[in-house]
């Protein structure tokens, strides 16, 4: 298999063939889709991968790459993809998993998304130039002056520029040569302004626009998604409307026609942290039995990766008690009862030494002097100096004379080095996969027969969840009124039912798991349940004949068994 995807960044034409290349090779296991088109035209390659893959089935999904930056996501789900192609299509045990773990993720399917963003990211990879999400530019007021970056002196990368500057906020570092530092009360200077490599629109001539992440690309479409959307003045980057970017708007139609899809991973970089749900409300308020699996799901990424979890709300929220509006898994969570989190992947912070701050959020936003020297210096024990460029004069034809150089962001910072990245791929397919083996799995237990009567028959169908979740997945799923629950339907081929309806509900069935805290953990106490992860059923048969028996539900798909009587 290819595996090139685990040593650097792959373009969107060599993800397009890595993708067809396993749909070729593996056509029993393995349909290749595209869910939709980017303003660009390029298509939103969606590879589902399971025995029976035209089958309905519980599924995880993954998707990478939303932020076009943010490259590592898509190796990462290319990872998780070809490991569980291998399961299927070698029996390779992927990333030392249980022979348990491995049985239960024979049975589900996975849909891989492994890039949101390939307009964005192609623009990054090709131009070195930021882009927040997609290329769209659709503001309605253009006479707004914005920067726009660009390549201006024609070296193949988007950098920085400093301008020497009485009211700059910027100096330069007495111990790392070209490092920028926020300027300190008992600095002498010089003072820099440090903008973005590019040009000024709409410039007067006079008044230079303050730089922002989303000042020539508007939209985030991490802030696209329906459940809690704000319009653009109450949040930054929101779109025109829920879903009016064709990325996030393919994403929602074909996963709003998949009840089936029970975990979802949305892979971001950088930091180090996976981020859960709830995004809007502190944990006090959370559904318990939700949290608790929550935490069982940290305990594993932490352990694997090194990365703790965290929620959203209390630890990633970047003004206090202010939730960011239209994210991804929010919707994944709230709309479609998914097991739902974020993992911002390459945990830097920890890689140049520094000490983890908690809330969360603060690493990205307490940084001082000397852990940005101390991230400068890691890029050059460990990165090849690939993120920190020297300082070049050149004329600007709106500024004057200026000087490019700064960060080069795209290696190092934002994604892991290429000579890491097979690492990050390894931990974080091991750490999803035993969350994948989570779900339910419904079977026919028990079926007996046993004549009543001249010519009737009962029938006794017996039915378990054997997996870790119950068939609606999640305690707060239970709510959605399309999480139906399973139900058992009789088909009669030469002998009919003497008495009611070939169909009858089993009721939702409980899994075995809890997570931690969900109250198996007390020896004090060491019960379970009863049997409410068992459901029965009986039905009078009237005459001789086949039957067909199958169990049912949106999220489970279908599980069938045959007898003759």
């Amino acid at each position: 298999m290819n595996t090139d995807f685990r040593n650097r960044y792959l373009t969107y034409d060599e993800i397009t063939t890595t993708l067809e290349g396993w749909a070729s090779a593996h056509p029993d296991i393995t349909r290749l889709q595209s869910i939709g088109r980017t303003a660009e035209g390029r298509d939103l390659w969606l590879l589902t991968i399971g025995a029976r893959p035209d089958e309905t089935r519980p599924a995880a999904w993954i998707d990478g790459n939303m932020h076009a930056s943010e490259l590592c996501g898509s190796s990462v789900a290319l990872a998780i993809a070809e490991d569980i192609i291998g399961l299927h299509a070698a029996g390779t045990v992927p990333q030392g998993m249980s022979p348990a773990v491995c049985d239960a993720l024979r049975d589900i399917h996975f849909y891989v998304l492994p890039r949101v963003s390939p307009d964005g990211a192609e623009t990054m990879l090709g131009e070195g130039r930021f882009v927040r999400s997609n290329l769209r530019d659709n503001r309605p007021d253009e006479s707004r002056s914005c920067w726009r970056f660009e390549d201006i002196d024609g070296d193949g990368r988007v950098l920085a520029m400093r301008v020497e500057d009485a009211t700059g906020e910027f100096i330069e570092s007495a111990e790392v040569p070209n490092l920028m530092l926020p300027r300190g009360i008992d600095d002498e200077g010089p003072f820099y302004k440090v903008y973005p490599e590019g040009l000024i629109e709409n410039f007067d001539g006079r008044n230079i626009p303050t730089p922002t992440f989303l000042a020539d690309k508007p939209t985030d479409l991490n802030r696209n998604f329906p459940w809690s959307w704000a319009p653009e003045h109450d949040q930054i980057g929101a779109g025109s409307f829920p879903g009016s970017e064709p990325e996030s708007r393919a994403i929602i139609e074909f996963t709003s026609a998949h009840p089936n899809i029970f975990a979802w991973l949305n892979l971001h970089t950088f930091g180090g942290v996976g981020i859960r749900p709830h995004g809007d409300k502190p944990d006090s308020k959370m559904d318990q039995e939700d949290l608790a699996v929550f935490r069982q799901i940290g305990e594993w990424l932490e352990t694997t990766t090194g990365y703790p979890m965290v929620s959203g709300f209390e630890e990633f929220t970047y003004e206090p008690e202010k939730p960011i509006n239209g994210d991804l898994t929010d919707y994944a969570y709230h709309q479609r009862g998914c097991i739902a989190y974020v993992v911002e992947l390459w945990d830097l912070f920890a890689q140049a030494g520094l000490e983890c701050k908690r809330p969360f959020i603060r690493n990205y936003m307490d940084l001082t002097p000397a852990d940005i020297e101390a991230i400068a210096r890691w890029d050059q024990q460990h990165n090849g100096g690939r993120a920190f460029i020297d300082w070049q004069g050149f004329d600007h034809p709106q500024l004057g004379k200026v000087e490019i150089g700064g960060v080069d962001s795209r290696v190092g910072l934002w994604n892991p080095p290429f000579e890491r990245l097979a690492e990050v791929c390894d931990q974080h397919s091991a750490a999803f996969l035993r969350v994948a083996a989570l779900a339910p799995r419904v079977r026919f237990a028990g079926v007996t027969t046993e004549a009543i009567a001249d010519g009737l028959t009962r029938v006794d169908f017996v039915v378990e969840n054997r997996g870790y979740l119950p068939s609606h997945v999640l305690s707060s799923a239970r709510k959605l009124t399309w999480n139906e629950a399973p139900y058992l339907e009789l088909e009669c081929d030469g002998c009919s039912i003497a008495e009611g309806a070939p169909r009858r509900s089993l009721g939702h069935l409980d899994g075995w798991g809890r997570g931690i805290g969900g109250g198996l953990d007390m020896p004090h106490l060491p019960w379970g349940r009863g049997s409410t992860g068992t459901a029965r059923q009986s039905f009078v048969i009237k005459g001789n004949g086949t039957l067909t028996a199958t169990v049912k539900s949106c999220r489970l798909g279908a599980v069938s068994h045959e007898l003759t009587i």
